[in-house]
């Protein structure tokens, strides 16, 4: 009987842990910014524990009837959570509250196991020996979890079939605690039938798994979704409709083929106009391979390093058709290295100074992107560049986020960087803004006038005024984002949040 109870409760911790990273990952995905979703949904997992724990003082008798129970119920309830909130999104008046209620619920119930358990087994062990035992399994649940997570269970069944497969696993537990001890538990025929019951009704939720995904992305996106796939750092997603392509990473549009090119006409051949020489370019981001077409236009281009942190991205980008086809098969040209690693340690490992620096990483709308923006980051990538060096970052909109973009240019300057802030208008995403930069300690100049043939937006009439910004996107007081603050995800957060109320 030991033996099994303390399997039970490594299963718990296991099963309890993937619960809450699941929410997690979810919440992430779904409404931004990791390190408030996981911190919030963490402590409120915690917080939910331990108001189980206090509940479990009313349980006297019939433990072992109780602990089936729980262990059915939050089988069933974390089994179901992440089907139900993706389902919900979209149509819940307050999403939130719901993904809060059931990490609470949860919570609450793996709270009431474990003193369960060790009531059931104190007239066994001394309590000395009891906590220790059941402590160990506990943590040693727990790394498992933690390990399996993003290493297996992400990537190779998602989010859906993740939470199923341990719901599933927490009722077999209860099964099997029932069958061994069957003449000690009330209700022994009802309860086993529940058990069965939730089974197989988890195990249709794992078999249609990918139906739900497709449905509830369908609700999601105006357009017919035609390719999904969770890797172990975002949601990647592709619509399409007769005439355009879109992606989009955790729900938030990246391109649309329709007017994409304007958005990578306006980040790469300004920045190529105003450098010196084209013979060594990093793009940093940009595992697309957009920004890489636009600069195999260019014959003095010699070698193009990709650093983009997600292999799922630039392997998708290298093999669909339909986005080879996009980026003209850029990330298979013998000129391009793709280097899946990421950009904020990358850098501190490499020295070799490039003639141009591309940076296209998403949006600031989280502390993890964040990060890429701050001036520890600009003075690290100083090392990556000489003297005549020039770089250019995409930098949100400059009409919805006036304060995040400012704040970039901001940030440059104070690193000792000469800046050109710019903007175009992309129909897709509306008014968007870059800032060229460069280490050198005169203001930078135009230093070619000849582009490639075939451009469809961007021409050297075009740039000067690109470079005039209207008085509501002008230049305002602002922080420089540095690495223990993060100004920049504070104002990009506070914008965008008011522009979509």
């Amino acid at each position: 009987m030991e033996i099994l109870l303390f399997f039970s409760v490594f299963v718990i911790a296991t099963c309890g842990l993937i619960y809450e990273l699941v929410a997690g990952t979810l919440a992430s995905y779904l409404l931004g910014d990791s390190v408030t979703q996981f911190s919030t949904i963490i402590g409120a997992y915690l917080f939910a524990m331990g108001i189980g724990a206090w509940l479990s003082r009313f349980f006297k008798r019939d433990l072992l009837s109780w602990f089936i129970q729980l262990e059915i119920l939050v089988g069933f309830i974390g089994g179901i959570s992440s089907a139900l909130l993706f389902l919900l999104f979209e149509h819940a008046l307050s999403f939130r509250l719901i993904l809060y209620l059931l990490v609470g619920l949860t919570g609450i119930l793996v709270g009431l196991e474990l003193p369960l358990l060790m009531n059931i087994l104190k007239n066994r062990y001394a309590f000395r020996d009891l906590v220790s035992r059941v402590f160990t399994f506990d943590y040693i649940g727990a790394l498992l979890a933690s390990i399996v997570f993003p290493l297996l269970l992400v990537p190779y069944l998602g989010l859906i079939r993740t939470s199923c497969f341990f719901g599933i696993l927490n009722v077999a537990v209860a099964i099997i605690v029932l069958v061994k001890f069957r003449t000690e538990i009330k209700w022994a025929s009802y309860l086993k039938a529940k058990a069965i019951a939730v089974i197989i009704f988890l195990g249709g939720i794992f078999f249609w798994a990918n139906d739900i995904m497709t449905f509830s992305e369908g609700m999601a996106f105006r357009d017919p979704v035609i390719f999904t796939h969770s890797s172990p750092y975002q949601r990647i997603v592709l619509t399409r409709n007769k005439s355009d392509l879109r992606l989009y990473l955790n729900g938030n549009l990246q391109f649309s083929s329709a007017d994409e090119y304007r958005y990578h006409e306006a980040l790469v051949h300004p920045v190529m106009m105003y450098s010196q020489q084209h013979r060594q370019v990093l793009i940093l981001g940009g595992g697309d391979g957009m920004a890489a077409r636009e600069l195999l236009r260019y014959p003095d281009v010699e070698h193009i390093t990709l650093v983009d942190l997600d292999p799922s991205m630039t392997r998708l980008f290298r093999e669909n058709t339909l986005l080879t086809r996009l980026n003209h098969h850029s990330l298979q040209s013998s000129r391009v290295t793709v280097i899946n690693a990421d950009a904020f340690q990358w850098i501190k490992q490499h020295k070799t100074p490039y003639d141009i620096v591309i940076i296209d990483f998403p949006d600031p709308g989280s502390y993890a992107v964040g990060k890429l923006y701050t001036t520890a980051f600009y003075r690290q990538l100083r090392h990556c560049l000489h003297d005549s060096s020039v770089m250019v970052i995409q930098s949100t909109s400059p009409f919805v986020a006036p304060k995040a973009f400012w704040c970039v240019n901001t940030t440059l300057r104070t690193c000792g960087y000469q800046t050109i802030p710019y903007h175009t208008y992309v129909p897709s995403f509306g008014e968007w803004g870059y800032v060229m930069a460069s280490p050198a300690t005169q203001p930078l100049r135009q230093q070619w006038e000849q582009l490639p043939e075939g451009l469809r937006y961007f021409s050297a009439s075009v740039f000067p005024q690109m470079r005039l910004f209207a008085a509501d996107m002008a230049d305002r007081p602002v922080s420089p984002n540095q690495l223990n603050n993060q100004v920049l995800v504070q104002y990009f957060e506070d914008e965008w949040g008011k522009y979509q109320e």
